[in-house]
């Protein structure tokens, strides 16, 4: 699961649709025109030169970088594919204005990711929540009384047989030519790595990417300790199937090892099983142990492609998404520290200079920001993985609604580990007020994207929760505060609900407080159009590759 892809406004009608039936990608002509309404968007985006410290690598692990920069090329050209379809240099091409071809190119398509996936160019039809995984036409009735192989499969798209019927075919199989390159470059990578468990990783990972298993590769990850090198690299998140969340997209990230700041953070993992226990939640829904064979770094991350770079940027990672070996090894927690540092400096400062009283503005920290999106992370490897009662892994339970539930509940149970932490002198950095005044200005921050993501909609839910509960108020100025004590009980009792929801795998019971709570209010709405006119970007977007490192 990744953090921040953290967005004016949105149209939430558009992202609960139950069914993409009605709808098609294509676009109607060639003619491709931005909406007039889209006039005043096209700079929400701040450009960030992705660089880092490449000075203590040696020769071959460089040229192990520009080959991992390759493979993550073709994974971008895989996700067009499963995000729009149609070609990709031809769409661009029909766009005659630069910045709005620009924001083609970020979006990956016509839709604003940003904006509840709202389309910006003319004659161009809504998203499909399915995306390119499913048959255009399709509905959930067809799908849910249809019966056939890999029904719910992470790794296949579902299409029409001859007859018309459902069927799949899998990734390594649909993508054959694209996956067959990518492994051959990441095996010929594997030759270049002084970290001999990172080779085999590589060597794993072209595996699985031709076989479409990739559990093996994913615990080969998890034993990697002391590469300072890394590659985040697949089908991984589901989140671009918003019909159903289950298939995953492709996305890489290229990373280098902060070895300093990781040595920080490795201390806090230990602490998992013992938070677990402690959870503000019945005893049957924290039951399971979660790995404590799991590692905090940070890193500077030098690339992004595909789903990864799609839209809002993400700033943290916690991997792998398999149930299993999050219950045998826990995960790793990847903390994206320059992406981070420019969305604060960019972003979160101008937010809280603006929307925050003047008392609180000195609690909004970087320190803060850090460790509330690491501790987000952290928190995923906290609650329940499988119901119950019998329905199953929680993925499979909530469906579509999976995704932002487990956002939402990352959220609220990182604040809940900050809590008990600093109690504990675990965290010795700042004060508690600092990680909830940084954590409400981080709610501004990543609403602005909108309706359409499962953050988003995480954020909204618990925008709405905590300030029903009076965790913070806003006064005639418009400008907000935090009451600490209303925010740690609003933090215990939304912990209870989601986790209780989770562990009961209750649909019905998340898409009540998805549609209850899941929207934006006039007033905040207002708020977001205060950040919009003073020009505050809603998020980054990155001048990046094998040139600017001078590789």
């Amino acid at each position: 699961m990744k953090l921040s892809k953290l967005a004016p406004l949105v149209l939430v009608a558009t992202t609960i649709l139950s069914a993409c039936g009605e709808t098609n990608n294509n676009q109607k002509n060639n003619t491709t025109t931005l909406l007039p309404e889209y006039k005043n968007r096209l700079d929400i985006y701040k450009t960030v030169t992705l660089n880092a410290d490449l000075s203590h690598l040696s020769a071959n692990q460089k040229k192990m970088l520009g080959l991992l920069i390759e493979a993550s090329d073709i994974i971008d050209d895989l996700f067009w594919q499963q995000s729009f379809g149609q070609n990709k240099e031809t769409f661009l091409a029909s766009i005659k204005d630069e910045k709005t071809r620009q924001f083609a190119n970020i979006n990956y398509g016509p839709w604003d990711r940003l904006n509840g996936d709202k389309p910006f160019l003319s004659n161009t039809l809504v998203k499909p929540h399915g995306a390119q995984f499913y048959p255009e036409n399709i509905t959930k009735s067809e799908f849910e009384k249809a019966n056939f192989a890999d029904k719910n499969g992470l790794y296949s798209l579902v299409q029409r047989n001859a007859e018309g019927q459902l069927t799949t075919i899998a990734f390594s199989e649909a993508y054959a030519e694209q996956i067959n390159r990518i492994a051959v470059i990441l095996e010929k990578a594997s030759t270049f790595a002084d970290d001999k468990k990172f080779a085999n990783y590589l060597v794993m990972r072209a595996q699985a990417l031709r076989s479409d298993d990739y559990q093996a590769s994913d615990f080969a990850w998890m034993d990697m300790k002391n590469n300072p090198i890394d590659v985040v690299i697949g089908p991984i998140e589901t989140y671009e199937d918003q019909l159903y969340g289950y298939r995953a997209a492709f996305e890489s990230y290229v990373l280098i090892k902060d070895l300093s700041w990781s040595k920080k953070l490795a201390k806090y993992a230990e602490y998992l099983p013992a938070l677990q226990k402690t959870l503000p939640v019945k005893r049957k829904y924290k039951k399971e142990v979660p790995g404590s064979d799991a590692d905090l770094n940070a890193y500077d991350v030098i690339y992004y492609a595909g789903h990864s770079n799609a839209g809002g940027k993400t700033i943290a990672i916690n991997l792998p998404n398999d149930e299993q070996v999050q219950l045998e090894k826990g995960t790793r927690r990847l903390q994206l520290k320059n992406a981070m540092r420019a969305k604060f400096d960019a972003i979160m400062l101008p937010i809280a200079e603006t929307l925050i009283i003047p008392e609180q503005r000195k609690n909004v920290t970087f320190t803060a920001f850090f460790a509330n999106t690491m501790f987000h992370e952290v928190a995923h490897g906290l609650g329940i993985k499988n119901t119950i009662n019998g329905k199953g892994t929680v993925r499979q339970a909530l469906k579509e609604h999976a995704s932002a539930l487990e956002e939402g509940k990352a959220d609220v149970l990182g604040l809940y580990m900050i809590r008990q932490l600093l109690t504990k002198g675990a965290i010795t950095e700042g004060t508690l007020q600092d990680y909830y005044t940084t954590f409400l200005a981080g709610i501004f921050r990543s609403v602005r994207f909108g309706a359409s993501s499962a953050h988003g909609k995480a954020n909204m839910v618990r925008f709405n929760y905590f300030g029903e509960q009076g965790a913070f108020s806003r006064n005639e100025q418009g400008l907000y505060s935090v009451n600490m004590e209303k925010m740690t009980a609003a933090i215990d009792s939304l912990s209870e609900l989601i986790l209780t929801l989770q562990g009961n795998g209750d649909y019905q019971g998340v898409d009540k407080l998805v549609n209850k709570s899941g929207v934006i209010k006039e007033s905040l709405a207002n708020d977001l159009a205060i950040l919009e006119a003073a020009k505050i970007p809603v998020d980054i977007t990155f001048k990046q590759g094998k040139q600017v490192l001078g590789l």
